[in-house]
């Protein structure tokens, strides 16, 4: 496939390509939050516990960390297009299997299938974007790539919640299947075979087991503090020890196999790369994570229903898809750092208002502020992603994408159970009432304001327009 080396050369057929790749990872991006909604149905309709039926979620959450570090090597050995597509079959039978299964136990084991499927897909969902595109139109095609990335958290509870409350919990995985079908056979007829990279690829299964491991004992550990409301219970203590132990245990693996790591090391030597990194962990608490709060503001606070918190969102993503085009040519233009920087002072913006908001807030208030919201967070997340493939050689593409996956996995879950944590422990500690509510997460937002603004910081680490021209001439060589 040519590679386009300018922004102009981003011709119909790359873009028709890059909708069936960002079709063929919607369903995996959009379940993620859709059974969020849906848990305590699940618990009424199995009648088990919210500790097992929780599970649900957090099995889905770390087969998906557990298997993105296989995508590099599944990427070099048998190219993106095979990988892509097997993984998206997997998805669509899993999703069968869940919604018709007899028992919690059964369903719990498909969400691993399902988490497993869609921790290749997303991923590759980068990685096969970056092959198809020049360097020259990497901002545009991520602008493309981000929007499942982007919409996901909020159209997921939107229709995960009219489901809910007009059909019934086995329709959040029936919808996954005619999605699934039409994508499998757009990527088997019309997605051109991408040569896979390294035939001869050996498996590193030191490597991906240390690397697998780590985010799954963070993650897991993460989770517990979520469950425990606390960062300082012994499970979170033991799983964060265990966690940072296998990072240093990568770290000096990857410094002995050099380029061929599942994660090089050499990629940190990249600035922007390295603020890539940290500015997406910290996005993972700015703009995604508070999603978690306001569906709860708007059911707890405001007394809305499931149905009605999903579609209060809608403004938000109004926001962020008016906003898509526009951040991907100011990328290829002028670099992520003023695009990332933009996107975090509008999201500011956005975001302020609601450490005041109450039960009393107008309506239309909140609405025209989730708006605002919506088009400043459209601008964090892209330029992040597309601005740590910059200056990178292009066979270390896979490598860079399980990279941007895993700090994206490990932020979120970070900054879900921080926030979290926060709300619910205020509302421990002080006697029920709809001020108390409104308090716990006006103190939630605060957090999510702070780190926020401490993007700033990874932000100046990204490419300008001078240093994004000579990143690209360094590419094309």
């Amino acid at each position: 496939m040519a590679t386009q080396n300018k922004a102009s050369a981003l011709t119909k057929s790359i873009i028709n390509q890059a909708w069936i790749i960002v079709l063929g990872a919607i369903a995996p991006l959009l379940d993620s939050t859709m059974v969020n909604i849906a848990i305590n149905n699940l618990a009424k309709s199995f009648n088990s516990s919210l500790s097992t039926i929780q599970w649900v979620v957090t099995g889905y959450l770390l087969a998906m960390v557990i298997a993105v570090p296989f995508t590099g090597w599944l990427n070099d050995k048998f190219g993106g297009k095979t990988v892509f597509l097997g993984a998206e079959v997997l998805f669509g039978v899993a999703s069968l299997c869940a919604a018709i299964s007899g028992n919690i136990g059964i369903l719990i084991g498909f969400r691993f299938v399902q988490g497993f499927s869609a921790g290749l897909i997303t991923p590759l969902l980068t990685t096969l974007l970056v092959d198809v595109a020049g360097a020259g139109a990497m901002g545009r095609l991520m602008a493309i790539v981000g929007l499942p990335i982007m919409l996901g958290p909020i159209v997921g509870p939107v229709i995960g919640g009219l489901i809910v409350q007009y059909l019934n919990w086995r329709w959040i995985f029936f919808i996954n299947i005619p999605v699934a079908i039409i994508a499998s056979l757009l990527i088997w007829f019309k997605l051109p075979t991408i040569k896979a990279k390294k035939p001869d690829a050996k498996f590193d299964w030191l490597g991906v087991t240390l690397l697998s491991g780590m985010s799954a004992s963070i993650v897991y550990g993460i989770v517990q503090a979520s469950s425990k409301t606390s960062f300082t219970n012994s499970t979170t203590l033991a799983y964060l020890a265990t966690g940072l132990v296998l990072m240093i245990g990568y770290a000096v693996y990857a410094s002995f196999r050099k380029q061929n790591a599942v994660v090089p090391l050499l990629l940190f030597k990249h600035l922007n790369f390295s603020g890539s990194m940290i500015g997406l962990f910290l996005a993972g608490v700015a703009t995604n994570d508070p999603m978690l709060l306001l569906p709860l503001f708007f059911q707890n606070l405001r007394n809305q229903s499931v149905a009605m918190a999903g579609l209060s969102l809608i403004p938000q993503g109004i926001g962020m898809l008016l906003s898509r085009p526009f951040v991907g040519r100011l990328i290829d233009s002028i670099g992520a750092r003023f695009v990332t920087i933009g996107g975090l002072i509008v999201t500011l913006i956005g975001s302020i208002p609601f450490i005041y908001f109450d039960q009393n807030t107008d309506y239309w208030l909140l609405m025209i502020v989730l708006f605002i919201r919506g088009i400043g967070a459209g601008a964090i997340i892209t330029p992040l992603m597309t601005d740590s493939f910059v200056g990178v050689d292009r066979q270390l593409s896979g490598q860079v994408s399980i990279a941007t996956r895993t700090m994206q996995n490990i932020g979120g879950a970070f900054g879900s159970a921080m926030l979290a944590t926060i709300v619910v422990n205020y509302q421990s500690q002080h006697v029920q009432t709809l001020a108390t509510i409104a308090s716990s997460y006006q103190q939630g937002f605060l957090w999510a304001v702070i780190f926020t603004a401490l993007l700033i910081v990874p932000s100046l680490l990204l490419t300008n327009h001078l240093r994004l021209k000579v990143a690209h001439q360094e590419v094309s060589k």
